[in-house]
């Protein structure tokens, strides 16, 4: 097969201090020469199998919403992570407590910016086809409060920007230029939502997470809306019940690995690698995420029985036990206002769970204690240590 056809143009862009520099359009999706779609097909039945077992797992939690309110922030801060913040979920937890996080504050809140916009976009493409309106408002929410606050937030870009180096001329890759931007992403567009196309939906969130990182139309946030886009084209191509498959713990593991497949398609156009790349992630991530689930079934089911067989004021302990499923660190004030216990009962309730070895108390304080479900967050928190 030559795959040359499938290579995008490059484009001699205009002087910036006396310098020349290439700009990358891509061709159109999907791609030309057609994908060999029967080297795919293994992998592709692998991971349309994974991804059915990690929903069905959805069907067995005692409480979806509450694995997904989880996942959604462990996913949060692994993405924010890629783009070097370091900020732990842990930090998240506490700063949505109003306890002070380990990490830099700006860090924390550009982590919860990201919580924000995924609900956001959840909830609009349940009623929205995915569109450029629709990109813009996911990204305005992405960049709200966060650092780039000033970087044009929920709209497109109107001058060049670059990955790589100190300016386009040293890059390592400059992509299009923003008179062809709004043409791109045009062509991005009627892609998302061409239902001529006839390509499995996995094959095509891998084609358009590609396509949206090489036209890079932001000033900032490109990454995580990149990602972001995959989840969205999952749920609304139904192969998705629940928004419970996130690639960001595969990507940041195999950084290198994926920004290589990134070049390699625009330099070659070897688009059959960076699917079997995209669809073993699928595979690795959906085995990941389903066996979490089991093991916090597991998990929330022993401490529930110790509970059950302590003996104490159990009514008051188990009441405490299910508000820590959903908030694994929390504080006195929080759980006084939330489940409207006595605060002497709570601190009895919390002392016993202590003693049982279900939390722990972190600040070692007298007053404003911060209480932890250590073996919850554990779980939670694999592959979620930032890097020093």
């Amino acid at each position: 097969m030559n795959k040359s056809k499938r290579i995008g143009r490059r484009l001699k862009s205009s002087v910036v201090g006396d310098e020349f520099y290439m700009t990358y359009i891509p061709q159109k999706l999907p791609p030309d020469p057609a994908l060999d779609i029967n080297d795919l097909l293994p992998l592709l039945e692998k991971a349309i199998s994974a991804i059915a077992r990690l929903d069905g797992m959805s069907m067995v939690l005692p409480d979806a919403s509450l694995f997904l309110y989880m996942y959604i922030r462990k996913e949060a801060v692994l993405s924010s992570q890629i783009e070097g913040t370091q900020s732990s979920l842990s930090d998240l937890l506490l700063f949505e407590t109003q306890g002070a996080p380990g990490a830099p504050l700006n860090d924390v809140t550009e982590v919860s910016c990201y919580v924000s916009a995924m609900n956001y976009g959840l909830e609009r493409i349940k009623k929205f086809p995915i569109s450029l309106r629709l990109i813009r408002e996911i990204h305005a929410k992405l960049m709200e409060n966060g650092r780039g606050g000033n970087k044009m937030p929920g709209e497109f870009r109107t001058s060049q920007n670059w990955i790589g180096g100190s300016r386009p001329g040293n890059a390592m890759f400059v992509p299009p230029p923003p008179e062809l931007l709004m043409e791109t992403l045009g062509d991005l567009e009627q892609f998302l939502n061409d239902e001529s196309i006839q390509l499995p939906v996995l094959i095509k969130a891998a084609l358009a997470h590609v396509q949206f990182e090489t036209i890079h139309p932001f000033l900032d946030g490109n990454g995580r809306l990149g990602r972001l886009l995959i989840t969205f084209i999952l749920c609304e191509g139904g192969v998705l019940k629940e928004p419970l498959l996130y690639l960001s713990l595969y990507l940041k593991t195999n950084r290198q690995k994926y920004y290589d497949h990134l070049q390699s398609v625009r330099e070659t156009g070897a688009w059959e690698a960076w699917i079997k790349f995209f669809l073993t992630g699928v595979i690795e991530t959906a085995h990941q995420a389903t066996e979490t689930a089991q093991a916090i079934i597991k998990l929330f089911n022993a401490d529930r029985l110790q509970i059950e067989k302590s003996g104490r004021s159990t009514a008051t302990i188990l009441t405490l036990h299910a508000y820590l499923q959903r908030y694994p660190i929390s504080n006195t004030t929080k759980i006084k206002k939330t489940c409207g216990l006595a605060l002497p009962s709570i601190m009895r309730a919390l002392k016993t769970m202590e003693e049982l070895g279900i939390v722990k108390e972190i600040t070692g304080k007298e007053r404003h204690k911060v209480f932890v479900y250590l073996e919850y967050l554990n779980i939670l928190n694999k592959g979620t240590e930032p890097h020093k």
